[in-house]
This record gives C-alpha cells, sequence and structure tokens, in this order.
C-alpha cells in the first residue's frame, strides 16, 4: 500500500480554504483606519530603531485599568499594526489601554529576532501603562510570539513578566518543526535548530500565568492541531475551539466587548 502524501505547503495555506479571502486586506484596513479616527490613541510610538519597531498605544475613556498587547500575524512576513488597529475595541471598552506593535519581517530578519522585536515592544509598552494586570494576545504568527514571551529564555524584564495576568494566543503556531516541510522554510531561515528552539509547545512556560488557547472550528485541521499541542504541552492551559470560525474571522471577537473571545481574555481579572 502506497503511503499518503501530504501538500504541507497547501496543509498550512488558509487564503486558497477561506470564501473571499482576497477581500480581507482591504476589509481589515477600512475598519483599522475608521476605529484610529474614533480614539485617544499616540501612534508610531518606538520601541527600536528600525523603522518598523514602532507600537500605536490606544487608550479608553478613563484611566485605564491595565494593558493589552496584540500581535498580528501573517506568518512572520506580511502586515503591519496598521491593519488591526479595530482589534483594540473589546480591550478599550472594557477599560484597558491597548498596545498593536509592528515587528520586522523576514525574511530581513529571523523568527529568533523577531521574537526579540516582540519582547521590546511588550517592555516597551507596559512603561507607558505602568499600572494594573497586563494581558497577551496574539493571533497565527503573532500567537507563537505571544506564546514565546511566557516561556523563560525570552527574559522579560521581572517587572513586566509578573504583571502578565492572562495570554491567548489565537491560531498559533506553536511546533515550527512540520513548517521545515513547507516552501516557507527558506524565507523564514528556518532549520532544524531554529525550529526547536523556537517552538513554545517543546518548552516550559512561566509559572502561574493563565493560558487560554483559542482556535477557530473551521479551521484547517492543522491549525487545531497547532493549538491542541500547546493546550497539552502547557500543564493547565484552557482549549477552545470556536465553531463557525476560520482562520481570519477568529480574531473578529476582540472587536466585540461582550464577545465570547473578549469575556474568556478580560473577565475577572484583578485591578
Amino acid at each position: 500500500m502506497q503511503a499518503e502524501t501530504v501538500d504541507w505547503d497547501d496543509a498550512y495555506a488558509n487564503t486558497p480554504h477561506i470564501p473571499d479571502s482576497e477581500t480581507y486586506p482591504a476589509r481589515l484596513t477600512a475598519a483599522a483606519e475608521a476605529f484610529r479616527k474614533g480614539v485617544r490613541a499616540e501612534l508610531d510610538r518606538p520601541y527600536g530603531d528600525h523603522p518598523r519597531q514602532r507600537f500605536d498605544l490606544f487608550f479608553p475613556e478613563t484611566e485605564p485599568r491595565g494593558l493589552m498587547v496584540f500581535v498580528h500575524g501573517g506568518y512572520w512576513m506580511r502586515f503591519d499594526k496598521s491593519f488591526w488597529s479595530h482589534m483594540a475595541e473589546a480591550a478599550l471598552a472594557r477599560g484597558f489601554a491597548a498596545a498593536l506593535p509592528s515587528y520586522r519581517l523576514a525574511p530581513e530578519v529571523t523568527i529568533p529576532e523577531i521574537t526579540a522585536d516582540i519582547r521590546a515592544a511588550v517592555a516597551a509598552a507596559a512603561g507607558c501603562v505602568e499600572t494594573g494586570p497586563l494581558v497577551l494576545a496574539g493571533h497565527s504568527a503573532g500567537g507563537h510570539l505571544v506564546a514565546r514571551m511566557l516561556c523563560p529564555d525570552a527574559a522579560l524584564p521581572g517587572r513586566v513578566a509578573d504583571r502578565i495576568a492572562r495570554a491567548m494566543p489565537i491560531s498559533l503556531l506553536s511546533d515550527l518543526r512540520p513548517l521545515l516541510r513547507t516552501r516557507m522554510a527558506g524565507p523564514l531561515g528556518l532549520d532544524a535548530e531554529i525550529a526547536a528552539a523556537e517552538s513554545p509547545a517543546l518548552m516550559t512556560p512561566l509559572a502561574d500565568v493563565p493560558v487560554h488557547v483559542w482556535v477557530g472550528g473551521d479551521e484547517r485541521p492543522v491549525f487545531i492541531d497547532q493549538a491542541r499541542w500547546l493546550a497539552e504541552a502547557w500543564t493547565g492551559a484552557a482549549l477552545t475551539v470556536d465553531p463557525g470560525h476560520h482562520h481570519f474571522n477568529v480574531i473578529d471577537g476582540l472587536a466585540r466587548a461582550d464577545s465570547p473571545l473578549a469575556t474568556a481574555l478580560f473577565d475577572g481579572l484583578e485591578i
């Protein structure tokens, strides 16, 4: 019997399998621009010298009761913070400030360097809102980067790490070793050593940080696997498979204060 051949590039491809996927960049851009016009914000705050080492900081109407940092996806190779501003809406409605960083992209830099960018961005954003709980959320590659912030080698400053009250990796890549079988491995600069060293599912996270892994029920099977791998590897992590949501709309709940996703992310946090 002939062994089954898996097309790993297709397995990790979202766009061909989501209806109207080509419309999402324009829709995101329009929603993000509209959101920025209606809120108080400090845009393009630097956390490094590179033009992409910038974050946008959005404020609620009252004194912030904490800070959410949201890290965008794009397989570490696409997008920037400007597409996702409206993902701060639920945080602001619940009284949290929200920081959305851009970061350097592959192939200009490698994934370890991108991890270092997010470490610097989280620390810088936490310095702008110095009181209250710190909540980390990220989508896809951003979910990977958020999970990496909970790994001891990420070495967030102690005063920042101690504030992390909850983390939600959404539709993340938790084990990068399967990507070695894809054409992305080249542009990402992945080899076996880097893939293992950058895989949160192979690490032990910081103790006492509640982690809620979230993934869409209509995602590609490999993304459901990736979510499950982290939830199984990290003792105490919760896992939600959100029915009816695919890889592109699974984060829509971040733009609605009363969504199940926002409820899971913010409810019960102490001021």
